[in-house]
């Protein structure tokens, strides 16, 4: 963090005019110091209104038991199952943008690593509580943990993949949120030190004492490389344990060993596609444009491309291993996905996941804000009904016909999930008003190399051969937004 090296031809990761280091911290902390804008508004009700239906729900579902989700003998995992899937998904992106690109020294993250860090966290918590509320009893939650023996013949089983989920998801979280923080500190640093008043006193005590002098950065930095290789192997870990609680167990369809890199693929896959929906509405709403570059949204669109590409490999090689092991009720599951009555789901799946990502080989619509968050929205989708074909569809035909049994969500399941991403968003509104949605501290680190005044002095030294100088100057006009008149000056 403390030193790396940028190209100057390449596309630098600030843009605008008279970028300073007082402009980064004003602009980025504008949406904190000030009144929420309409927009913030607007967002915040829609949100709000989610979250309050997800606390009818689940207040109901606590209330009256399972029985008001549409779970039957057969199928006993069905929409929370698959929203539990589907969160812990989106919570990988934020590791990932923080901790393995870190480790890779990749600067383009240093704008959008705040927003997909504090998504980690928020996506988690979706998650759990999921988890907490198919329990049926949740307030024996604590069943989960190694308790001593004093509580009787309670022990946790330690064989169970679901007991593997629970400290896998719990050092994630807890490893996360230690990271996250642990980042916010010099930027919370920033604001107590511009805050009077009682915020001035709250952003003390959350900045933990920061200072600012050179032995406080440089343990920052190495702490922060720490937590970034004990996350980076957690990234792999968690979705390939979640993966186990399929993977483990006889089901057509399920028991198959594919299922961990092809989960973290597809963790990543839709991890992105949330962070770009978050991000390209963040940088609107908040005018932090010269900040989230078109680079940036380039740059997640061709993973998300990549990763796409990745998990459709996997759903060939899905049909592939169930035609070849000659088992037939696992080729009876994979033709009944593609066929059977639930084939709606199979083929939305197939579309938002396989076909629509392949449009990012345009670099037109790669760098097409509007269709960017358009199929970020459409893979969002599409994985959730991954999770929705593996889980449903496996189970509602299982290996004896009379059992067989449709599964039909009821409107608590509905409001359920629907709720879950009003509370989502809720929280992530929330953060962005009292926390800054950019690291100022780590963008900071960009705005020498970034490149206006690299290139100017470039050619002021006046060694360069005259199709580089014309290559430079283009460059200035494209990346950099100099006006034509300003060659003169150079």
């Amino acid at each position: 963090m403390a030193s790396h090296s940028e190209s100057i031809i390449r596309e630098p990761l600030i843009t605008g005019k008279d970028i300073t280091y007082a402009k980064i911290t004003n602009d980025v902390l504008y949406p904190v110091e000030n009144k929420p804008n309409k927009a913030w508004w607007i967002g915040f009700t829609v949100a709000s209104m989610g979250a309050l239906l997800w606390v009818v729900a689940i207040s109901l579902t606590f209330w009256y038991g399972l029985g008001e989700w549409g779970l039957n003998k057969t199928v006993g995992w069905a929409w929370d199952i698959t929203g539990f899937v589907w969160w812990v998904g989106i919570g990988h992106a934020g590791t990932l943008i923080s901790a393995v690109l870190l480790l890779f020294r990749q600067n383009w993250r240093n704008s959008i690593n705040r927003s997909a860090e504090a998504m980690t966290i928020f996506a988690v918590i979706c998650a759990a509580t999921y988890i907490v509320a198919h329990m049926g009893r949740p307030w024996l939650a604590y069943f989960t943990l190694p308790l001593p023996n004093q509580y009787g013949s309670l022990w946790v089983n330690w064989n169970s993949a679901l007991m593997m989920d629970v400290f896998a998801i719990s050092t994630y979280f807890s490893v996360s949120l230690v990271f996250w923080y642990t980042g916010l500190l010099p930027d919370i640093a920033s604001i107590r030190d511009r805050a009077t008043g009682l915020r001035r006193r709250i952003y003390s005590v959350m900045s933990f004492g920061w200072t600012g002098s050179v032995k406080t950065w440089q343990r920052f930095e190495t702490v922060s490389l720490i937590l970034a290789g004990i996350s980076t192997p957690l990234v792999l870990s968690v979705h390939t344990i979640v993966s186990f609680d399929f993977a483990t167990s006889l089901e057509p369809g399920w028991h198959t060993t594919i299922f961990p890199p092809y989960f973290v693929a597809g963790a990543i896959f839709s991890g992105f596609a949330m962070v770009q929906t978050l991000l390209l509405v963040t940088r609107k709403v908040l005018g932090l444009e010269n900040y989230i570059t078109m680079f940036h949204i380039e740059s997640m669109n061709k993973i998300i491309m990549l990763t796409g590409s990745i998990v459709g490999v996997a759903y060939i090689t899905e049909f592939f291993i169930a035609w070849y092991s000659g088992v037939e009720y696992e080729q009876y599951a994979f033709i009944n996905r593609a066929t059977g009555p639930y084939w709606w789901a199979y083929w939305s799946m197939m579309s938002c996941n396989v076909i629509s990502p392949q449009v990012f080989w345009s670099s037109k619509l790669r760098r097409n804000i509007k269709f960017s968050w358009f199929l970020s929205i459409i893979v969002n989708i599409g994985m959730w009904f991954e999770r929705f074909v593996i889980i449903v569809t496996s189970l509602h035909r299982d290996y004896i016909p009379s059992s067989w049994v449709m599964f039909y969500p009821t409107w608590v399941d509905v409001a359920v999930f629907i709720g879950s991403i009003g509370l989502f968003f809720t929280m992530f509104l929330l953060f962005i008003r009292v926390l800054p949605s950019v690291a100022m501290a780590e963008v900071k680190l960009l705005l020498k190399s970034s490149s206006e005044q690299a290139k100017k002095k470039l050619i002021d030294d006046g060694h360069l051969e005259p199709a580089e100088v014309q290559y430079y100057k283009e460059s200035l006009v494209k990346f950099d937004s100099v006006d034509m008149s300003d060659y003169e000056k150079v």
